[in-house]
């Protein structure tokens, strides 16, 4: 019988690698970001963390994976549920636990940008498969793809240290795309 006591230490590092990853883009900046850092940060020998990712753009492209499959994540729980504007409303509602957590944006995604502008490509993809879903359930597909555009807005504004919106107003705008969603659910 093989010895499987190893599988849960390597997912829980590879785990805390990621962690440490996104912990270092935050506070340094993406293109301050090294493998050796990255190690040391997670507690792993460098060795270790080229065991999981061989090189920085794999390292990259785990980020960008992280951060896609967290938001299909939370899209999914909504979506089962059936409701009108269920996938919008997720969106919405990941994008405000973010902020109001202060996570930056994935910083991984500007780290895959400046590094390998082809990690962009499956970001797009699935970022169209997001939209595709929110507006195949949206009672309003016009309202909710704006309210996937002012996200998208705000992430990028926030990614380039270009806001030019403060907190009150971020979140009235926010509470108004929701009101507008649970308007359209009524009338729906």
């Amino acid at each position: 019988m093989p010895d499987t006591s190893t599988e849960p230490r390597q997912g829980d590092t590879r785990s805390r690698l990621l962690a440490a990853a996104q912990a270092l883009a935050r506070r340094l900046g993406p293109g301050n970001l090294s493998l050796d850092a990255v190690a040391a940060e997670a507690g792993v020998s460098k060795g270790g963390l080229l065991y999981h990712f061989p090189s920085k753009a794999r390292l990259m492209e785990a980020l960008v994976d992280l951060h896609l499959e967290r938001l299909d994540t939370a899209l999914r729980a909504e979506e089962v549920t059936g409701r009108p504007n269920a996938a919008i409303t997720a969106y919405l509602a990941h994008f405000q636990q973010d902020y109001a957590q202060g996570t930056p944006p994935a910083s991984g995604l500007l780290l895959a940008l400046a590094e390998n502008p082809r990690l962009l490509d499956p970001v797009r993809a699935r970022e169209r498969d997001f939209l595709d879903r929110i507006r195949a359930d949206a009672t309003d597909p016009d309202l909710a793809t704006l309210a996937f555009l002012v996200i998208h807005a705000l992430r990028a504004m926030k990614l380039l240290g270009t806001e030019v919106l403060d907190d009150a107003e971020i979140n009235e705008l926010l509470a108004r795309l929701h009101c507008q969603l649970a308007q359209h659910d009524s009338n729906g």
